[in-house]
Formats: structure tokens, sequence, C-alpha cells
């Protein structure tokens, strides 16, 4: 069990803290809510919801924005004082959960890689706004347990916390911010810099892969290179054994490769956590748990009605509206209960929630009781997707508003609010990014040499519609490739384990500039986690160079800053979360500012486009289809 009073950071300056001023609303007022309320929805959450989503697009994965929503939110809630940290904490609950559904975006992308006829945009919504409402109440049914009786970390909800209650000092605050906006700015003016000048586009230069790779560090960049390189190397090998077709980029095939390797590792990491979690409960039995404060009480009955009520919804939606079969929706909504669990535990260990490997193993498990329609998987395994995303996402607003203590039921209808209008942006963000980058639209698989995809490698749907086609086409080469990356991310993961759980390892790489430079070498080189080298086999070698470089960077820069101060300082002087650091901070405006200049800037298409984009095909019907009609 670890002790949270550790990690709070230092006090604040009674210099720099503000007193609440008279024109503001009571805390507590309804008038309070509801510009905490107004601040979220129409700010923090669709600058959230749309970097999330351009980031799924582009390179596969997304930040949830709980620190930067977190950071903007206390700017309003900066004149309370310390009371403030509950609203702001309030906002950033409301803004990650309209991130995490906006990041579902790709969902429709991938019904249009399919060639599936996608529904209408409010049958959509109405299915997704179920499944989030359902993935929440089943995170919140585990939090007694995970929360506050494990007390997981959850590294995430912690660095939150520790923001929100360093962030009464006004000093620290507009330090904060101005590196946010200048980042974001400067994203901003890259990312359209990339579509204006040709040179500089031809370099395939994202501002968002390299502020990912800034946030990151190269521990977890130089792996996914080093992938790539493999991959590159191996190409002429890979087409000798018909792995690849003639002109088959590494990809189409190193993505299934990588894929396997997270679940390798992932089925490791769980059946570990699984043994740990036992353990806690069997050291904690007979413990007489007090009865739960005020702010901690939720009404047990009403959540698990809440529960039985979406669930029982997703099933009805899906199969009278979406015409999908209700044997598989029903199997869909039971694994969630197993896997909004494991991943909540994943995350609260290790803040990875593996999203992906959710999908890709409930895909396995309904081909195994008889899928063989990769339209009826998608649908009924978008449940998993987005009830995994959301239930974790739960789990850690509640271990933030633990530390804080926060009320949960205030808290909950934050987050279901956010739900609702993150289904509405989730489908808004899939027509406007799809019908301003056309190529979007196009299948990456049946195109590997695709116009225009450097920019966008649509990672994300790159992986899921691999998986779906898995199950109904005889693809020997695919189920290899899928058995070899699990070997390989099984053995590699255990043998990290082993050597990094050695007492003589440890006292070796951190006493000496050679154990850690070693330690350095292990980590990026040699047996490099399979989370961190997975990235390198998803997107185009541009692109993890690019991803490369920002975590390089940010490496060098710690050092050089390292050296100026025998102590890594954060932003005020005070010794703050990774996630408030100058290079978080700087990757995340980038990330936000290349997502902005995305959606402002609709690129002038070349005449090979134009004509590619002429004929009727079948990603501008399935647009069409989305748009709303006049």
């Amino acid at each position: 069990m670890k002790d949270d009073s550790t990690n709070a950071p230092a006090a604040v300056n009674p210099a720099t803290a503000v007193k609440p001023r008279r024109f503001l609303p009571r805390i507590g007022s309804p008038t309070y809510h509801v510009m905490l309320t107004c601040v979220a929805i129409f700010i923090l959450g669709p600058l959230g919801g749309i970097s999330a989503a351009f980031m799924n697009f582009s390179i596969g994965f997304f930040v949830g924005g709980q620190v930067l929503a977190g950071i903007l939110g206390s700017t309003v809630t900066l004149p309370y004082g310390p009371d403030g940290k509950h609203g702001a904490n309030y906002m950033q609950t409301m803004a990650a959960s309209v991130a995490g559904m906006g990041a579902m975006a790709p969902l429709v992308q991938a019904m249009v890689w399919m060639g599936m006829p996608v529904p209408p945009a409010w049958e959509l919504i109405l299915y997704f706004l179920c499944i989030g409402m359902f993935g929440v109440g089943v995170g919140m049914l585990y939090t007694p347990i995970l929360v506050d009786r494990l007390r997981l970390t959850y590294p995430s909800g912690l660095a939150v916390a520790n923001i929100l209650r360093a962030l009464t000092d006004r000093d620290l605050l507009r330090k904060s911010i101005a590196k946010l906006g200048g980042s974001s700015l400067a994203g901003y003016v890259g990312g359209l810099a990339t579509t204006k000048i040709a040179a500089l586009g031809a370099t395939g230069l994202s501002l968002s892969t390299l502020g990912g790779g800034l946030i990151v560090g190269a521990r977890v960049a130089i792996p996914a290179l080093v992938v790539a390189l493999i991959g590159l190397w191996q190409t002429p090998h890979l087409i000798e054994r018909h792995w690849l077709g003639p002109n088959d980029h590494y990809r189409k095939i190193g993505f299934v490769i990588s894929l396997g390797g997270i679940l390798g590792a992932a089925a490791l990491d769980l059946a570990i956590i699984s043994v740990q979690t036992v353990r806690r409960l069997w050291w904690q039995r007979g413990v007489v748990t007090p009865p739960a404060e005020d702010w901690k009480r939720v009404n047990m009955l009403r959540l698990v009605l809440w529960v039985a009520g979406w669930g029982t919804g997703t099933v009805w939606l899906g199969s009278r509206l979406l015409h999908q079969p209700v044997f598989f929706l029903t199997v869909a909504v039971g694994l969630c209960f197993i896997f909004v669990l494991t991943n909540g535990i994943a995350l609260g260990i290790s803040d990875f929630n593996p999203i992906s490997s959710a999908f890709v193993m409930s895909v396995f498990i309904l081909a195994a009781l008889g899928l063989r329609d990769p339209g009826i998987g998608l649908l009924c395994a978008s449940v998993l997707a987005i009830a995994t995303s959301e239930g974790g996402d739960m789990q850690q607003d509640r271990s933030t508003g633990w530390r804080l203590g926060t009320n949960r039921i205030i808290q909950f209808r934050y987050q279901v609010i956010g739900i609702a209008a993150g289904a509405v942006l989730a489908v808004g963000l899939a027509k406007l990014f799809m019908s301003a980058y056309p190529v979007l639209t196009q299948d990456q698989f049946a195109n590997p040499n695709l116009r225009g995809a450097e920019k966008w490698q649509s990672a994300y749907t790159f992986k899921i519609v691999g998986a779906l086609r898995g199950i109904t086409k005889d693809q020997p080469e695919v189920m290899s490739a899928l058995r070899l990356g699990i070997a390989l991310g099984l053995l590699i993961e255990t043998s990290r384990k082993l050597v990094k759980s050695r007492t003589r390892y440890k006292h070796f790489s951190g006493n000496s500039r050679f154990g850690k430079a070693i330690d350095f070498l292990l980590d990026a080189v040699f047996l490099p986690s399979p989370y961190a080298y997975a990235f390198g086999g998803f997107v185009e070698f541009r692109s993890v160079l690019w991803w490369g470089i920002g975590g390089v960077s940010a490496s060098l820069l710690e050092t050089f800053r390292g050296r100026l101060s025998p102590r890594r300082q954060g932003l005020g002087g005070t010794d703050l979360p990774e996630d408030m650091s100058t290079n978080s901070l700087v990757g995340g405006g980038f990330i936000a500012g290349d997502a902005l200049a995305a959606l402002t800037n609709r690129p002038v298409r070349h005449a090979s486009e134009r004509a590619m984009n002429s004929s009727a095909t079948l990603g501008d019907c399935a647009i069409l289809r989305i748009i709303p009609h006049p």
C-alpha cells in the first residue's frame, strides 16, 4: 500500500496565494457549477477531444488531456485559493471524458475502410453514448476495490492531484500557462507551415509526433526507431517469405508483430497484477473498514441499476438500430466487466490502459464463439474500446478525487455530462476530419503507397481493421506474425523483469554513471519494453524518426537542466510532477496546436489527388452518409 503523503508537492507560498473575489459565484452554488460546466464543455473538452482524435487519426494513440485541462481549469478556480481545487478537478474530469470519447472517432473511419454502410450520425451518437455511460458505471463499481481498498497509484491521477494542489500559486500557474500557450502557438504555426511549404512537408515533420516524443522521452522513443530500422532492414526478407507484397511497407505486417508484442507483455503483466491483487486482498482480510466519509458515499443500488440500464440499452440499441446480433452484443457487454477491471488495474499500476488489446482480444473471443463478419466484430468490439477507455478514466479520476477529497457523486455527474458531449463530438470529428482530409477515407491496406498517408498514419484504425480482417480471411502469414509477436513480447518482458528485479542490478544501475548508461541501453536498444517498441511497427518510418527526435531532445534537455541544478526542479522552483515538466507542457502544446492547425486548414489538393477523389469511391459515399443532409 502506497503512502500518498510522500507525493504531495511543496507547500504553496502564502505570499503568492490568492483570495476569492466577491463577484465570483459561491462554491457549490448552481451558478458555480454552471460556470465550471460551460468552461469544460465549450473550451477544455473540445480542445482535448480535437487533440485526442487528431492523434488517433495520425499516430494511433492519444493523450487524455487531464493535465492540460487541470492547468487551464485552474485559471478559472485560482481566485478561490486552495478550495478551488475541487472545481478544477470537476472541470478536468468532464474535459477528460469528452477527450476520451473524441478519441473514438477512428471507429467511424474503420467502418469506411471496411466498406460498411455507415449508420446515420444520430444512431452512432446514441450507441456511443450508451456504451460510454455503461463504461463509467462499471468503472465506478470497481472504485471501492481499486481506489479505496487497494489504493493503486494511478500515476496520472496522482500527477493531476498534485498539479491542482500546486496551482493555487499565481506565479506557478502563470509560467505553466505561458509554456502551454507558447508551444500551442508554435504547434499551430508549424502545422500550417507543413501544408504550405512543400520542402518542409516533404520532411514528414509532424509537430504532434515531435510533441509526443518530448512527452515520453528517449527510453520510450528510441525503441520505436530501432524497430522501424529493423523493419526496413528485413523488408526484402519478408517479401521473399510472402509476408509482404512487392510494394508493401513494413508496417503492413509489422503492426501485427507489434500488436502481438503488446498482447504478450500485457498477458504477463496482467497475470502478475492479478497475483498481486489477490495477495493484497488476502493481507487485508479481516480488516475492519471504517464507514465511508460523506464525500466518498455512493448509492450502490442506484449505481447497479445505472449499469444494468445502460448495458441493456447498449444491447437494445445495437440490435434495433444497428442490426447487430443480440448474442455477440451481450457477450461484448459481459466482457466489459472483465476488461474494465483488468485494464483499470493495469492503469492504476503502470499508467497504461491497453484499450487496443481489449478490442483485439474481444475480437478473438467473438471469433471463437462463431463470429465471421468483420462488420459485426467492429460494432461489437467497439463496446470494449469505449467502455475500457471511459471506465479506466473514471477510476483514474476517482483516484484524483480520493487524494483531494472531492465529492464522488458530483464528480460522477460531471463525467456523464462529458460522456454525452463527447459522443456528439466523436461522430462530429469523424465527419469533419474525413471530409477535410479524404485520404483518411482510403483503405491503407489496399493502397500501401497512398499519397498524404505520411501525415495521416491512421495507426489506430490500421490495428483494429487488421485484426478484424484476420477473422474472415485465410492469412497464415498474419497468424504466424501474431504468434511471433506474442512470443517476442513474452520473452522480452520476462527478461526485463528478471533483470530489473535483481538487487545487485538495481544497485549497479542507480549508483554509477556507467550503470545508468547500461540501464539506458537496456531500455532503449537491447531489451526495450514491448509497449514502447510497438510504435515502430504501427507507423511509417519518417513519423517514427520525428518521434525519436522528440524523445532524444527531451532527454538531452533534462540532462542539461540537471547539470545546471543538482536537483531537477519544476516551474517556480518547487518539485513538481513529471507531467508539469517543461518537456511535457511543450509537447502537449505542440499536439494541441497541430490538431487545431489540421482543423482550420484545408490543404490544396494536387491534381493527382483530385483525380483520385473525383470518382464516387466507397469512402466518399460513406462520408456522405454521416454528413447531415439539409
